[in-house]
């Protein structure tokens, strides 16, 4: 087992790193979550103007329900769309992600474009994208790839985290209206309240590294990282990279409120590589079970912040990469 050493809290790299010569992109589908507000709203017209103006075909479909997301994305013909474009959060962009993985794992890829739009954006961060419209149209019509490595829990994708323990719980029990009227403040009224509340489960966590499943190993909390930043800019997993074939997987040993306030405050103030018991360790299989219980009864298991699954889950690298528009 080899412990990732905790460094330096820079962008993470590979951003930038195209894979081939730029695409054509001439016709794009973009995915719109129409509740991200009249300002974000601004911001997506704004987008798809500068886009038109490059010469683009630009098809926008609206939401309406979770899984329209996933839907549109999969019934995307790759001969007809050069690239689906998310506009939304890190939600949609899952959703939509789920939904390019058909295309991917057939072997026709369709690219993904990004139009950030949420409360905390990660993917967006992790790939050096800012919320300008003319850059993020500029990045769009490019054609530039970065070519990501998703990971699977149960079988459903994510591109940036799952996590299960005191995270998944607030990522489960978070009141979507509070939400929209503050943002990542209802985030942290869901944490003290989860604080105050929530049972003091533990977690049993088995690592296969390539070689074969390991010792099973007791944790409060568990997160599974592909990208560098978590719940915004913070940093769990400083060496973990969209880009390279590796699970990273933060492990918090000890139990109790105290410990995961101070957690928390380690996460916010950047301060767990000082935690000594706090490791990130790489793996390419993670198996997490929990308490007893199963169906809707048993602990969440959240991905690029919604619950993907429930314990007892499985995680695994994807067997495809996927082309995202970042350049």
């Amino acid at each position: 087992m080899r412990d990732t050493v905790l460094m330096d809290e820079s962008p993470a790299a590979g951003a930038g790193n195209g894979e081939g010569a730029p695409i054509d992109v001439r016709r794009l589908l973009v995915i719109h979550n129409p509740t991200a507000g009249r300002r974000r709203a601004r911001r997506l017209r704004a987008v798809v103007a500068r886009l038109e103006a490059r010469g683009l075909s630009v098809a926008v479909r609206p939401t309406t329900k979770r899984g329209d997301a996933e839907a549109f994305a999969r019934e995307a013909d790759p001969a007809d769309i050069d690239a689906v474009v998310a506009a939304g959060g890190d939600g949609t962009i899952n959703e939509v992600i789920n939904g390019l993985s058909v295309h991917a794992d057939a072997g026709r890829p369709l690219p993904l474009g990004i139009v950030p739009m949420g409360t905390a954006n990660v993917l967006a961060a992790e790939l050096g994208l800012t919320t300008d419209p003319e850059r993020v149209a500029a990045a769009i019509a490019g054609g530039r790839r970065t070519m990501i490595w998703p990971a699977l829990a149960n079988g459903r994708v994510f591109s940036l985290m799952a996590g299960v323990g005191l995270d998944a719980r607030v990522v489960e029990r978070v009141d979507p209206r509070v939400k929209r009227l503050i943002g990542k403040g209802a985030y942290v009224a869901e944490t003290l309240v989860q604080l105050a509340t929530r049972p003091d489960h533990r977690y049993r966590v088995t690592l296969d590294e390539g070689d074969g499943w390991g010792e099973p190993q007791e944790v409060a909390s568990v997160i599974v990282a592909k990208g560098h930043f978590y719940g915004g800019r913070f940093i769990c997993a400083p060496d973990a990279r969209l880009t390279e074939p590796a699970l990273h997987v933060c492990l918090f040993p000890r139990g109790g409120r105290l410990n995961a306030l101070r957690y928390v405050w380690g996460v916010t103030a950047g301060r767990l590589a000082r935690f000594p018991e706090y490791r990130v360790v790489t793996a390419k299989r993670v198996r997490i079970e929990g308490p007893a219980g199963d169906g809707l009864f048993a602990d969440a298991v959240q991905g690029d912040g919604d619950v993907l699954a429930r314990l007892p889950v499985e995680i695994t690298l994807a067997g495809w990469r996927l082309p995202v528009l970042a350049g």
